[in-house]
């Protein structure tokens, strides 16, 4: 009998996103370990990794970063193809849209607290435009706009302000002569 073997050549690069995927992935179950008053709002702390491999290698391997966390998370959690995956994905999608837009900014106004912000509110978006689409087909829904834009907020500042410091960025120079002023 001959045993095949596949080999699959691996770049330094695929090393670097999966080192990142793994970091997203250990904070986004770490994250779902967290009791919050509400279903559905989250942290989001994988967010900041995200963030990191952004301003440090691109679109590209922030894309695969979240995929991976995406899929990774959604088979470890036990919930692979049901309707909390797919809402994961919308907000996923949605978010890596939103910086592929925001990183054409300038970096001297613009950079990760912004764009983690900018993520925010087009994850929030993404998944609440799913749930009235498939999930509650009810414009009641919107009620709660409100209260996921707060969470937003908050996610968003947080998971901004931990990358800054992960990437140890200073404030832009917009915000500095605002300040001057």
């Amino acid at each position: 009998m001959t045993r095949s073997v596949i080999r699959l050549k691996t770049t330094p690069e695929d090393h670097r996103i999966a080192r990142l995927a793994a970091a997203a992935i250990a904070l986004a179950l770490t994250d779902s370990a967290i009791p919050l008053p509400l279903p559905g709002i989250r942290l989001g702390l994988a967010n900041s990794v995200t963030l990191v491999a952004l301003a440090r290698y691109g679109w590209t391997a922030a894309a695969w970063v979240t995929g991976l966390r995406v899929v990774a998370c959604g088979l470890l959690l036990g919930h692979f193809l049901s309707p909390a995956f797919f809402m994961s994905l919308a907000g996923a999608l949605c978010s890596l849209c939103a910086l592929a837009l925001s990183i054409r900014l300038s970096r001297r106004c613009f950079g990760p607290l912004t764009w983690s912000l900018f993520a925010a509110f087009a994850h929030i978006a993404g998944q609440l435009s799913l749930a009235r689409l498939w999930l509650i087909p009810d414009n009641g829904l919107f009620y709660l706009v409100p209260l996921f834009a707060a969470a937003a907020l908050v996610s968003g500042t947080v998971n901004g302000l931990i990358a800054a410091r992960l990437l140890n960025e200073p404030k832009p120079a917009c915000a500095l002569e605002t300040r001057n002023a």
